[in-house]
């Protein structure tokens, strides 16, 4: 063998790649002095593109499939240099392979909770967390803006700047959706949908495409979780009095199976009975004449206890008869042990009877005289918001829109006698 057959034989015959990483996205071919022999064999694999750079310049894509490189499979090559050989001479280019696949289960989230104003917690600190998939759209757009000349080029050196894209865009979202946090979780499929398309123009101008975003979870803090909680265990209890009395009731019977072993569940109860009979005796008129210890005391009624809101101040607890002395209407927010949220007095069958007749408010009086309320293109003024114990209004249907009204919010039209939730008046539904 000459000494010119020895160095041919040095050149590369197969140009290929087989990836065993499983997050490599581009990766380069490593040859001695970037030498490749004219007719060499170069494979594309599915799920792989290949790219030929010469003099810092693209010169030709290739697609799954085996091609043997010469002048007339690289015809834009062919412009780049000078092919003064007609035997199998050798020329110098750059191969890069690229893996098209998917690269699933990539992780995103917050580092920082985002502040939000929520129309029913007021401010929040949420954290969110998720998952997302990306695969290469354009391989000779990655090259040109990320990859550059890295021989090696995995998930891991681009996936901190699409995380940081993506929570922007999540953060920029959801304050604009004007969701409320307690129904996030039924939009999560929605608000990954709307955020993935926002992202997919910004990614693809890198040569990368958002296959697919999840939202996983939206969390509160732990301390506002807490507080829900609490609030949806009172729910479920109802009626604590009854509770505290059947919580006793078990004690006592376990205590008597057991007379020489103190029982804590029985403290508990007796505690509870005892600051009950205090809070009662405290309630009791200072002119009430205190009863004989001699006399049998009864035990004192179970009747449950109300609060109301006048004037946006909480007042209560309240007995039956205290309700009675009070001026309800319609619209007043009461709320007992038992009833999972504050409802319009008209809501509750049992203060039917307490009720006096409404009294609408009077809407502002314009400069002009109207002779009956305001129209606009935008629909007639007719309709009134009860927060915070004030009403407020009239406002037309967009103008509630801008109020940011929820389905909870109680609104009231003109000719009703009471207030509603806005979630059941099927005209409002399309603005809520």
């Amino acid at each position: 063998m000459g000494l010119f057959d020895r160095i041919r034989g040095e050149f590369v015959d197969v140009i290929e790649w087989l990836d065993s990483t499983n997050d490599t996205i581009v990766y380069r071919f490593e040859r001695y002095k970037n030498e490749i022999k004219m007719g060499a064999k170069l494979t594309v694999r599915p799920g792989q593109m290949a790219v030929f750079v010469k003099e810092g310049q693209v010169a030709d894509v290739f697609s799954p499939g085996m091609y043997q490189l010469s002048t007339r499979n690289l015809p834009i090559l062919t412009t780049l240099m000078s092919w003064s050989h007609a035997f199998n001479s050798p020329f110098k280019a750059e191969v890069y392979f690229f893996s098209t696949k998917v690269f699933t289960n990539l992780k995103w989230g917050t580092s920082k909770p985002i502040t939000l104003r929520d129309r029913e917690l007021g401010p929040v600190r949420i954290r969110a967390y998720g998952n997302y998939s990306i695969k290469v759209e354009s391989p000779t757009l990655l090259l040109q803006e990320l990859v550059s000349t890295d021989g090696l080029f995995q998930v891991d050196e681009v996936s901190d700047h699409l995380r940081n894209i993506i929570v922007s865009s999540f953060a920029k979202w959801l304050g604009s959706s004007q969701i409320a946090v307690l129904d996030l979780a039924a939009h999560y499929g929605d608000l990954g949908d709307k955020i993935q398309a926002a992202i997919k123009p910004e990614m693809n101008q890198v040569g990368i495409e958002l296959d697919r975003l999840l939202i996983e979870n939206i969390s509160l803090p732990s301390a506002v979780e807490e507080a829900l909680d609490k609030r949806a265990s009172m729910g479920l209890l109802g009626n604590m009095q009854q509770y505290t009395q059947f919580q006793t009731a078990n004690a006592i019977e376990r205590s008597a199976e057991n007379p020489n072993s103190s029982n804590p569940g029985l403290d508990f109860g007796m505690g509870m009975m005892m600051a009950q009979q205090m809070s009662s005796a405290m309630q009791q008129p200072q002119n009430q004449v205190p009863r004989s210890n001699s006399a049998p005391v009864a035990p004192p009624p179970l009747t449950p206890q109300w609060y109301i809101v006048e004037n946006g101040q909480q007042i209560g607890p309240l007995d039956f008869h205290q309700l009675s002395q009070r001026r309800l209407i319609s619209q007043t927010l009461v709320w007992r042990n038992g009833m999972s949220e504050w409802l319009p007095a008209a809501r509750v069958g049992e203060l039917s009877s307490l009720l006096t007749p409404p009294t609408p408010p009077t809407p502002p009086t314009p400069p002009t005289p109207p002779i009956s309320a305001p129209t606009s293109s935008l629909g007639k003024a007719e309709w009134y918001i009860f927060r915070s114990g004030q009403a407020t209004g009239p406002f037309t249907k967009q103008q509630l829109k801008e109020q940011g009204i929820s389905g909870r919010t109680n609104v009231r039209k003109e000719g009703d006698e009471g207030w509603t939730r806005a979630r059941d008046i099927s005209e409002l539904s399309s603005i809520i």
